[in-house]
This record gives C-alpha cells, structure tokens and sequence, in this order.
C-alpha cells in the first residue's frame, strides 16, 4: 500500500490555479472546486477514523465497589 501524503497544500494550490487555461499547446482543465472540497472532506475523514486511540469519546458503563453484592 503506497504511503499516505497530505494533500492539502495541493487541494489549496489547485483552487488558488485557474479552472481552465489555453495556450500555444493546447487548454487545460482542473478539477472543479465542488471535487476538491469533496476529496478534502473524505481525506479528513479518513484520518479521523485512523486516530480513533487518541480520542474514544464517551464511554458509559456500570461501577460496582468492590465487596457490594
């Protein structure tokens, strides 16, 4: 499995670049803002499941003292 990177330098730098440029050599297109905020969202995601030690939320349980029948 290829190593994870951070990509949200290049999800800025993508929406900073212009949506479509046209030169000598051709016309290029990039991937629309709603793509980049959606492959933003999931990568955040996803990080947020993998760093599920650091934070367990809230556990609920039962204490009984010791000796209590």
């Amino acid at each position: 499995m290829p190593a994870e990177t951070d990509l949200t330098d290049t999800i800025a730098q993508a929406a900073a670049d212009p949506a479509e440029a046209q030169g000598d050599e051709g016309r290029v297109r990039a991937h629309s803002l709603r793509d980049l905020i959606a492959a933003d969202r999931h990568l955040a995601a996803k990080a947020a499941l993998a760093g599920g030690t650091a934070n367990p939320g809230i556990r609920i349980g039962r204490i009984t003292p010791p000796g209590a029948i």
